[in-house]
Protein backbone atom coordinates (compact mmCIF):
# COMPACT_ATOMS: atom_id res chain seq x y z
CA UNK A 1 0.00 0.00 0.00
CA UNK A 2 1.23 3.50 -0.77
CA UNK A 3 2.73 5.34 2.20
CA UNK A 4 0.61 8.44 1.71
CA UNK A 5 -2.58 6.35 1.82
CA UNK A 6 -1.47 4.70 5.06
CA UNK A 7 -0.79 8.14 6.49
CA UNK A 8 -4.19 9.32 5.31
CA UNK A 9 -5.92 6.36 7.01
CA UNK A 10 -4.15 7.03 10.30
CA UNK A 11 -5.01 10.75 10.11
CA UNK A 12 -8.66 9.80 9.61
CA UNK A 13 -8.48 7.53 12.66
CA UNK A 14 -7.09 10.43 14.69
CA UNK A 15 -9.96 12.64 13.54
CA UNK A 16 -12.45 9.94 14.63
CA UNK A 17 -10.88 9.96 18.08
CA UNK A 18 -11.48 13.70 18.29
CA UNK A 19 -15.08 13.21 17.14
CA UNK A 20 -15.73 10.85 20.06
CA UNK A 21 -15.30 13.73 22.49
CA UNK A 22 -17.86 15.78 20.58
CA UNK A 23 -20.33 12.86 20.56
CA UNK A 24 -20.08 12.46 24.32
CA UNK A 25 -20.49 16.19 24.82
CA UNK A 26 -23.69 16.14 22.76
CA UNK A 27 -25.00 13.23 24.83
CA UNK A 28 -24.21 14.92 28.15
CA UNK A 29 -26.03 18.07 26.97
CA UNK A 30 -29.01 16.01 25.76
CA UNK A 31 -28.38 16.90 22.09
CA UNK A 32 -29.20 13.38 20.92
CA UNK A 33 -29.94 14.26 17.29
CA UNK A 34 -26.52 15.87 16.88
CA UNK A 35 -24.87 12.88 18.60
CA UNK A 36 -26.66 10.42 16.28
CA UNK A 37 -25.71 12.42 13.19
CA UNK A 38 -22.02 12.49 14.21
CA UNK A 39 -22.07 8.74 14.97
CA UNK A 40 -23.32 8.16 11.42
CA UNK A 41 -20.46 10.27 10.05
CA UNK A 42 -17.95 8.26 12.08
CA UNK A 43 -19.38 5.02 10.68
CA UNK A 44 -19.09 6.35 7.13
CA UNK A 45 -15.48 7.46 7.76
CA UNK A 46 -14.62 3.98 9.08
CA UNK A 47 -16.13 2.43 5.95
CA UNK A 48 -14.05 4.82 3.80
CA UNK A 49 -10.88 3.79 5.64
CA UNK A 50 -11.74 0.11 5.23
CA UNK A 51 -12.28 0.56 1.49
CA UNK A 52 -8.90 2.28 1.16
CA UNK A 53 -7.21 -0.51 3.11
CA UNK A 54 -8.66 -3.29 0.98
CA UNK A 55 -6.25 -2.49 -1.86
CA UNK A 56 -3.53 -3.99 0.36
CA UNK A 57 -5.19 -7.42 0.00
CA UNK A 58 -4.72 -10.01 2.72
CA UNK A 59 -2.45 -7.69 4.73
CA UNK A 60 -5.44 -5.47 5.48
CA UNK A 61 -7.73 -8.17 6.89
CA UNK A 62 -6.74 -7.58 10.51
CA UNK A 63 -7.25 -3.81 10.33
CA UNK A 64 -10.54 -4.15 8.42
CA UNK A 65 -11.81 -6.63 11.02
CA UNK A 66 -11.05 -4.14 13.81
CA UNK A 67 -12.87 -1.38 11.88
CA UNK A 68 -15.89 -3.66 11.56
CA UNK A 69 -15.81 -4.07 15.34
CA UNK A 70 -15.63 -0.29 15.64
CA UNK A 71 -18.71 0.16 13.44
CA UNK A 72 -20.58 -2.40 15.53
CA UNK A 73 -19.72 -0.49 18.71
CA UNK A 74 -21.02 2.70 17.12
CA UNK A 75 -24.23 0.89 16.14
CA UNK A 76 -24.73 -0.26 19.73
CA UNK A 77 -24.08 3.29 20.95
CA UNK A 78 -26.64 4.64 18.49
CA UNK A 79 -29.18 2.04 19.63
CA UNK A 80 -28.61 2.93 23.28
CA UNK A 81 -29.26 6.58 22.51
CA UNK A 82 -32.40 5.77 20.49
CA UNK A 83 -33.76 3.54 23.30
CA UNK A 84 -32.99 6.06 26.04
CA UNK A 85 -30.63 3.66 27.83
CA UNK A 86 -28.22 4.89 30.48
CA UNK A 87 -24.47 4.29 30.03
CA UNK A 88 -21.10 5.76 31.02
CA UNK A 89 -19.95 8.14 28.31
CA UNK A 90 -16.42 7.92 29.73
CA UNK A 91 -16.34 4.12 29.41
CA UNK A 92 -17.78 4.19 25.89
CA UNK A 93 -15.26 6.82 24.76
CA UNK A 94 -12.35 4.80 26.17
CA UNK A 95 -13.64 1.64 24.48
CA UNK A 96 -13.95 3.34 21.07
CA UNK A 97 -10.48 4.91 21.40
CA UNK A 98 -8.96 1.56 22.31
CA UNK A 99 -10.45 -0.03 19.19
CA UNK A 100 -9.06 2.75 17.01
CA UNK A 101 -5.62 2.40 18.59
CA UNK A 102 -5.71 -1.28 17.68
CA UNK A 103 -6.75 -0.44 14.11
CA UNK A 104 -3.91 2.09 13.78
CA UNK A 105 -1.42 -0.46 15.09
CA UNK A 106 -2.64 -3.03 12.56
CA UNK A 107 -2.28 -0.52 9.72
CA UNK A 108 1.24 0.44 10.77
CA UNK A 109 2.54 -3.08 11.43
CA UNK A 110 0.60 -5.46 9.19
CA UNK A 111 0.45 -3.53 5.93
CA UNK A 112 3.66 -3.20 3.96
CA UNK A 113 4.53 0.19 2.53
CA UNK A 114 5.31 1.15 -1.05
CA UNK A 115 6.98 4.49 -1.68
CA UNK A 116 6.52 6.62 -4.78
CA UNK A 117 9.40 9.08 -5.03
CA UNK A 118 9.52 11.61 -7.85
CA UNK A 119 12.58 13.51 -9.10
CA UNK A 120 12.00 16.70 -11.08
CA UNK A 121 15.31 17.83 -12.61
CA UNK A 122 15.23 20.56 -15.20
CA UNK A 123 18.73 20.80 -16.72
CA UNK A 124 20.47 17.51 -17.45
CA UNK A 125 23.81 19.14 -16.55
CA UNK A 126 22.53 19.50 -12.99
CA UNK A 127 21.32 15.91 -12.60
CA UNK A 128 24.40 15.14 -10.48
CA UNK A 129 22.81 17.07 -7.61
CA UNK A 130 20.06 14.43 -7.42
CA UNK A 131 21.57 11.30 -8.94
CA UNK A 132 22.95 9.57 -5.83
CA UNK A 133 19.66 10.18 -4.00
CA UNK A 134 17.76 8.66 -6.95
CA UNK A 135 20.14 5.67 -6.95
CA UNK A 136 19.39 5.05 -3.26
CA UNK A 137 15.62 5.06 -3.72
CA UNK A 138 15.80 3.22 -7.04
CA UNK A 139 17.61 0.35 -5.29
CA UNK A 140 14.85 -0.05 -2.68
CA UNK A 141 12.63 -3.03 -3.51
CA UNK A 142 9.51 -1.36 -2.12
CA UNK A 143 10.03 1.97 -3.87
CA UNK A 144 9.23 3.31 -7.30
CA UNK A 145 11.64 6.14 -8.07
CA UNK A 146 10.47 8.11 -11.10
CA UNK A 147 12.49 10.71 -12.99
CA UNK A 148 10.44 13.32 -14.83
CA UNK A 149 12.60 15.98 -16.53
CA UNK A 150 10.67 19.22 -16.70
CA UNK A 151 10.72 21.83 -19.45
CA UNK A 152 12.23 25.24 -18.92
CA UNK A 153 12.25 28.52 -20.80
CA UNK A 154 14.79 31.19 -21.58
CA UNK A 155 13.76 34.73 -20.74
CA UNK A 156 14.23 37.72 -23.03
CA UNK A 157 15.51 41.16 -22.02
CA UNK A 158 12.02 42.05 -20.72
CA UNK A 159 11.77 38.91 -18.61
CA UNK A 160 9.17 37.28 -20.86
CA UNK A 161 9.33 33.53 -21.45
CA UNK A 162 10.59 32.62 -24.91
CA UNK A 163 12.29 29.43 -26.21
CA UNK A 164 11.35 26.21 -24.38
CA UNK A 165 13.95 23.52 -23.68
CA UNK A 166 13.32 19.90 -22.79
CA UNK A 167 16.40 17.77 -22.16
CA UNK A 168 14.94 14.32 -21.53
CA UNK A 169 17.27 12.71 -24.08
CA UNK A 170 20.41 13.98 -22.32
CA UNK A 171 20.13 11.86 -19.17
CA UNK A 172 22.35 8.81 -18.56
CA UNK A 173 21.26 5.59 -20.26
CA UNK A 174 20.54 3.90 -16.92
CA UNK A 175 17.98 6.57 -16.01
CA UNK A 176 14.56 5.80 -17.40
CA UNK A 177 12.76 9.10 -17.76
CA UNK A 178 9.01 9.70 -17.96
CA UNK A 179 7.47 12.51 -19.96
CA UNK A 180 6.04 15.29 -17.80
CA UNK A 181 2.89 15.12 -19.94
CA UNK A 182 2.34 11.44 -19.03
CA UNK A 183 2.87 11.55 -15.26
CA UNK A 184 -0.39 11.88 -13.31
CA UNK A 185 0.74 14.18 -10.49
CA UNK A 186 -2.63 14.39 -8.74
CA UNK A 187 -3.63 10.75 -9.22
CA UNK A 188 -0.26 9.24 -8.25
CA UNK A 189 0.45 11.75 -5.47
CA UNK A 190 4.14 10.87 -4.87
CA UNK A 191 5.16 10.52 -1.24
CA UNK A 192 8.27 12.65 -1.86
CA UNK A 193 9.23 15.05 -4.62
CA UNK A 194 12.87 16.10 -5.04
CA UNK A 195 13.79 19.31 -6.88
CA UNK A 196 17.05 21.17 -7.53
CA UNK A 197 15.71 24.45 -8.94
CA UNK A 198 14.41 26.76 -6.17
CA UNK A 199 13.76 29.97 -8.09
CA UNK A 200 10.26 29.63 -9.56
CA UNK A 201 9.60 33.01 -11.21
CA UNK A 202 12.56 34.74 -9.50
CA UNK A 203 15.18 33.69 -12.06
CA UNK A 204 15.84 36.48 -14.57
CA UNK A 205 17.50 34.15 -17.09
CA UNK A 206 15.42 30.96 -17.18
CA UNK A 207 12.19 29.66 -15.70
CA UNK A 208 10.88 26.16 -15.29
CA UNK A 209 7.36 25.69 -16.62
CA UNK A 210 5.03 27.55 -14.20
CA UNK A 211 3.20 24.29 -13.40
CA UNK A 212 6.40 23.20 -11.64
CA UNK A 213 6.74 26.24 -9.42
CA UNK A 214 7.11 24.99 -5.85
CA UNK A 215 3.94 26.73 -4.70
CA UNK A 216 2.02 24.43 -7.06
CA UNK A 217 3.86 21.09 -6.96
CA UNK A 218 3.86 21.00 -3.15
CA UNK A 219 0.12 20.32 -3.47
CA UNK A 220 0.84 16.92 -5.02
CA UNK A 221 3.09 15.42 -2.34
CA UNK A 222 3.43 14.85 1.39
CA UNK A 223 7.07 16.00 1.34
CA UNK A 224 8.76 18.42 -1.04
CA UNK A 225 12.56 18.20 -0.75
CA UNK A 226 14.94 20.78 -2.23
CA UNK A 227 18.62 19.97 -2.84
CA UNK A 228 20.64 22.84 -4.38
CA UNK A 229 22.17 22.15 -7.79
CA UNK A 230 25.26 24.11 -6.71
CA UNK A 231 27.95 23.75 -4.05
CA UNK A 232 29.24 26.91 -2.38
CA UNK A 233 32.51 27.63 -0.65
CA UNK A 234 32.32 26.54 2.97
CA UNK A 235 31.62 29.45 5.35
CA UNK A 236 34.43 30.16 7.79
CA UNK A 237 31.96 31.89 10.07
CA UNK A 238 28.25 31.20 9.41
CA UNK A 239 27.36 34.13 11.68
CA UNK A 240 29.40 36.77 9.82
CA UNK A 241 26.98 39.50 8.68
CA UNK A 242 28.79 40.24 5.42
CA UNK A 243 28.83 36.56 4.53
CA UNK A 244 25.14 36.18 5.37
CA UNK A 245 24.27 39.09 3.08
CA UNK A 246 26.08 37.32 0.22
CA UNK A 247 24.01 34.21 0.94
CA UNK A 248 20.60 35.86 0.63
CA UNK A 249 20.43 35.25 -3.13
CA UNK A 250 20.68 31.51 -2.51
CA UNK A 251 18.52 31.31 0.62
CA UNK A 252 15.61 33.71 0.17
CA UNK A 253 14.04 31.84 -2.74
CA UNK A 254 10.62 30.14 -3.10
CA UNK A 255 12.07 26.61 -3.10
CA UNK A 256 13.58 27.06 0.35
CA UNK A 257 10.43 28.63 1.75
CA UNK A 258 7.98 26.14 0.21
CA UNK A 259 9.93 22.92 0.65
CA UNK A 260 9.26 20.65 3.62
CA UNK A 261 12.97 19.81 3.79
CA UNK A 262 16.10 21.48 2.42
CA UNK A 263 19.33 19.47 2.24
CA UNK A 264 22.54 21.51 2.10
CA UNK A 265 26.21 20.57 1.88
CA UNK A 266 27.30 20.80 5.54
CA UNK A 267 26.36 21.69 9.09
CA UNK A 268 28.11 25.05 8.75
CA UNK A 269 26.10 25.81 5.62
CA UNK A 270 22.94 24.77 7.48
CA UNK A 271 23.69 27.34 10.18
CA UNK A 272 24.22 30.02 7.53
CA UNK A 273 20.84 29.20 5.95
CA UNK A 274 19.12 29.18 9.35
CA UNK A 275 20.66 32.52 10.30
CA UNK A 276 19.46 34.19 7.09
CA UNK A 277 15.98 32.65 7.29
CA UNK A 278 15.50 33.50 10.97
CA UNK A 279 16.44 37.10 10.32
CA UNK A 280 14.22 37.50 7.25
CA UNK A 281 11.10 35.45 8.06
CA UNK A 282 9.71 36.55 11.41
CA UNK A 283 6.62 34.31 11.18
CA UNK A 284 8.72 31.26 12.17
CA UNK A 285 11.18 30.84 15.01
CA UNK A 286 14.69 29.42 14.78
CA UNK A 287 13.58 25.93 15.83
CA UNK A 288 11.33 25.73 12.77
CA UNK A 289 14.24 26.43 10.38
CA UNK A 290 16.65 24.20 12.35
CA UNK A 291 14.24 21.32 11.79
CA UNK A 292 13.61 22.13 8.13
CA UNK A 293 17.23 22.66 6.98
CA UNK A 294 19.42 19.55 7.01
CA UNK A 295 23.20 19.75 6.63
CA UNK A 296 23.80 16.12 5.67
CA UNK A 297 25.84 16.82 2.52
CA UNK A 298 25.55 17.43 -1.20
CA UNK A 299 25.19 14.55 -3.69
CA UNK A 300 27.52 16.53 -5.96
CA UNK A 301 30.32 16.25 -3.39
CA UNK A 302 29.58 12.56 -2.88
CA UNK A 303 30.07 11.98 -6.60
CA UNK A 304 33.31 13.91 -7.03
CA UNK A 305 34.88 12.17 -4.06
CA UNK A 306 34.60 8.90 -6.01
CA UNK A 307 35.52 10.13 -9.50
CA UNK A 308 38.13 8.16 -11.45
CA UNK A 309 39.44 9.17 -14.87
CA UNK A 310 39.49 5.54 -16.01
CA UNK A 311 35.73 5.33 -15.54
CA UNK A 312 35.19 7.79 -18.41
CA UNK A 313 35.66 7.11 -22.08
CA UNK A 314 37.42 9.95 -23.89
CA UNK A 315 35.46 11.03 -26.99
CA UNK A 316 37.31 10.38 -30.23
CA UNK A 317 37.23 14.05 -31.17
CA UNK A 318 39.06 14.90 -27.93
CA UNK A 319 41.90 12.39 -28.28
CA UNK A 320 44.03 14.35 -30.73
CA UNK A 321 43.98 17.28 -28.29
CA UNK A 322 44.75 15.20 -25.21
CA UNK A 323 47.54 13.01 -26.67
CA UNK A 324 50.58 14.28 -28.54
CA UNK A 325 52.01 12.71 -31.71
CA UNK A 326 53.94 10.17 -29.62
CA UNK A 327 50.77 9.07 -27.79
CA UNK A 328 51.81 10.76 -24.56
CA UNK A 329 49.00 12.26 -22.50
CA UNK A 330 49.18 16.01 -21.99
CA UNK A 331 48.20 17.80 -18.81
CA UNK A 332 44.49 18.65 -19.01
CA UNK A 333 43.33 22.01 -17.69
CA UNK A 334 39.63 22.45 -16.96
CA UNK A 335 38.85 26.05 -17.92
CA UNK A 336 35.61 27.26 -16.35
CA UNK A 337 33.95 30.59 -17.03
CA UNK A 338 31.21 31.52 -14.57
CA UNK A 339 28.00 33.50 -14.88
CA UNK A 340 28.77 35.64 -11.82
CA UNK A 341 32.12 36.86 -13.17
CA UNK A 342 30.59 37.62 -16.56
CA UNK A 343 27.76 39.66 -15.02
CA UNK A 344 30.16 41.61 -12.80
CA UNK A 345 32.72 42.41 -15.52
CA UNK A 346 31.05 41.78 -18.91
CA UNK A 347 33.39 43.61 -21.31
CA UNK A 348 36.52 42.87 -19.27
CA UNK A 349 35.54 39.21 -19.12
CA UNK A 350 35.42 38.92 -22.91
CA UNK A 351 38.96 40.30 -23.11
CA UNK A 352 40.09 37.96 -20.34
CA UNK A 353 38.67 34.88 -22.09
CA UNK A 354 40.39 35.84 -25.34
CA UNK A 355 43.64 36.42 -23.47
CA UNK A 356 43.44 33.12 -21.59
CA UNK A 357 42.68 31.17 -24.74
CA UNK A 358 45.67 32.72 -26.48
CA UNK A 359 47.99 31.71 -23.65
CA UNK A 360 46.74 28.11 -23.67
CA UNK A 361 46.97 28.02 -27.46
CA UNK A 362 50.70 28.80 -27.22
CA UNK A 363 51.08 25.81 -24.87
CA UNK A 364 48.85 23.39 -26.79
CA UNK A 365 51.75 20.98 -27.42
CA UNK A 366 52.08 20.20 -23.71
CA UNK A 367 48.70 21.26 -22.28
CA UNK A 368 45.19 20.27 -23.38
CA UNK A 369 42.57 22.89 -22.61
CA UNK A 370 39.05 21.72 -21.75
CA UNK A 371 36.85 24.81 -21.83
CA UNK A 372 33.47 24.22 -20.24
CA UNK A 373 31.44 27.41 -19.66
CA UNK A 374 28.60 27.40 -17.14
CA UNK A 375 25.55 25.74 -18.76
CA UNK A 376 23.59 28.99 -18.49
CA UNK A 377 26.45 31.26 -19.62
CA UNK A 378 25.11 32.10 -23.06
CA UNK A 379 21.43 32.32 -22.14
CA UNK A 380 22.26 34.57 -19.16
CA UNK A 381 24.26 36.84 -21.40
CA UNK A 382 21.50 37.04 -24.01
CA UNK A 383 18.89 37.86 -21.36
CA UNK A 384 20.86 40.34 -19.27
CA UNK A 385 23.77 41.69 -21.34
CA UNK A 386 22.74 41.10 -24.98
CA UNK A 387 25.18 43.76 -26.26
CA UNK A 388 28.17 41.45 -25.68
CA UNK A 389 26.61 38.18 -26.86
CA UNK A 390 27.91 38.62 -30.43
CA UNK A 391 31.43 39.25 -29.11
CA UNK A 392 31.26 36.10 -27.03
CA UNK A 393 29.91 34.04 -29.91
CA UNK A 394 32.81 35.18 -32.12
CA UNK A 395 35.26 34.00 -29.45
CA UNK A 396 33.54 30.61 -29.22
CA UNK A 397 33.31 30.21 -33.00
CA UNK A 398 36.99 31.03 -33.45
CA UNK A 399 38.03 28.60 -30.70
CA UNK A 400 35.97 25.79 -32.21
CA UNK A 401 37.14 26.52 -35.77
CA UNK A 402 40.83 26.54 -34.81
CA UNK A 403 40.28 23.13 -33.23
CA UNK A 404 43.28 23.11 -30.89
CA UNK A 405 41.31 22.75 -27.63
CA UNK A 406 38.21 21.01 -26.32
CA UNK A 407 34.88 22.83 -26.07
CA UNK A 408 32.60 20.89 -23.73
CA UNK A 409 28.87 21.67 -23.84
CA UNK A 410 27.82 18.27 -22.51
CA UNK A 411 25.72 17.95 -19.33
CA UNK A 412 28.43 15.81 -17.69
CA UNK A 413 30.62 18.02 -15.51
CA UNK A 414 31.91 14.95 -13.65
CA UNK A 415 33.80 13.81 -16.74
CA UNK A 416 35.58 17.16 -16.96
CA UNK A 417 36.55 17.01 -13.28
CA UNK A 418 37.65 13.38 -13.49
CA UNK A 419 39.82 13.88 -16.60
CA UNK A 420 41.45 17.18 -15.69
CA UNK A 421 44.77 17.58 -13.88
CA UNK A 422 43.96 21.08 -12.64
CA UNK A 423 41.29 23.79 -12.61
CA UNK A 424 41.69 27.29 -13.99
CA UNK A 425 38.96 29.90 -14.18
CA UNK A 426 36.47 31.92 -12.19
CA UNK A 427 35.35 31.45 -8.63
CA UNK A 428 32.25 29.26 -8.71
CA UNK A 429 30.73 26.16 -7.18
CA UNK A 430 32.97 24.12 -9.50
CA UNK A 431 35.97 25.24 -7.46
CA UNK A 432 34.62 23.42 -4.41
CA UNK A 433 33.99 20.29 -6.49
CA UNK A 434 37.52 20.27 -7.89
CA UNK A 435 39.04 20.82 -4.47
CA UNK A 436 37.05 17.89 -3.11
CA UNK A 437 38.31 15.79 -6.01
CA UNK A 438 41.89 16.71 -5.07
CA UNK A 439 42.55 18.86 -8.15
CA UNK A 440 44.78 21.98 -7.91
CA UNK A 441 42.79 25.19 -8.38
CA UNK A 442 43.94 28.45 -9.99
CA UNK A 443 41.62 31.47 -10.08
CA UNK A 444 41.85 33.81 -13.04
CA UNK A 445 42.03 37.54 -12.41
CA UNK A 446 39.92 39.48 -14.88
CA UNK A 447 41.98 42.63 -14.25
CA UNK A 448 45.24 41.07 -15.43
CA UNK A 449 45.98 40.40 -19.10
CA UNK A 450 49.15 38.75 -20.37
CA UNK A 451 49.79 41.65 -22.75
CA UNK A 452 50.04 43.97 -19.77
CA UNK A 453 52.58 41.87 -17.87
CA UNK A 454 56.27 42.69 -18.11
Amino acid sequence: MRQYKKNKCIKLLNSLNKAHGEIMSYILHKNMDEAAALIAKCQQAAITIGTMLEEAGDESKGAVSVLEQYCEELYLLHSSIANGEKFSTNSVQKSLSKILEKAASKIRNDISTELEVLFLPYKAAMWDSLESVWEKYNAMPSCNASVVPIPYFDRDEKGELKDMHYEAELYPANVQVISYSEYDFEGIHPDKIFIHNPYDDMNYVTSVHPFFYTENIKKFTDELVYIPYFVLGEPRDPYNEKYLESMEHFVLVPGVKNADKVIVQSEKMKQAYVNVLTKYYTDHDRKYWEKKIEGSGSPKLERVNNLKAEDYEIPDEWKNKIYDSDGKRKKIIFYNTSVAAMLKHPEEMMKKIEDSLEIFKESKDIVALLWRPHPLYKSTMEAMIPQISSIYQEIVDKYIAEDWGIYDESPDIDRAIALCDAYYGDRSSVVQLCQNAGKPVMIQNVEILSSEIG
